[in-house]
């Protein structure tokens, strides 16, 4: 996991997304903010050997590849799974089939979106602010 790298927000709906950019303006963290509305822009640019993000914001619903067929993609791939991204969705809504499914997938969080900016801008501080403190195994190299 790699803190300084890109926060990387795969989200189809344009007002989610620009929701999103205000937020992360807000709360000025130094992590660059990359969208992409679809899963297969940020598959690619995520196979790129020398692109390491820091954190992967991804919903669910959306067309071609859907959240589920990216994040397993990511998981299955050794060279995707070894960057130790953490993977957490983020949809409009929460039903135990889909969360069950997304754990596993072994993504790290499965969150709803809040109906305010307010409460998308908490919600963020406290994710962005628990992977700061967290570590991963490639952390640790020689």
């Amino acid at each position: 996991m790699n803190k300084k790298g890109q926060i990387i927000v795969i989200e189809d709906d344009e007002d989610d997304r620009m929701l999103l950019g205000e937020v992360f303006k807000d709360l000025a963290y130094p992590n660059e903010i990359l969208f992409f509305e679809s899963g297969e822009e940020a598959l690619e640019y995520l196979k790129d050997e020398k692109v390491y993000p820091f954190l992967i914001l991804s919903d669910i619903n959306m067309p071609k590849l859907n959240g589920f067929e990216l994040r397993k993609m990511i998981h299955t791939n050794e060279g995707l799974s070894e960057k130790c991204i953490p993977y957490i969705f983020f949809s409009t809504a929460a039903e135990q089939p889909e969360v069950f499914q997304a754990y596993t997938l072994s993504v790290q969080g499965f969150f709803v979106k809040p109906h305010s900016s307010q409460a998308l801008t908490i919600m963020m501080r406290k994710i962005i602010e628990y992977w700061q403190e967290c570590y991963a195994p490639n952390e640790f190299v020689d």
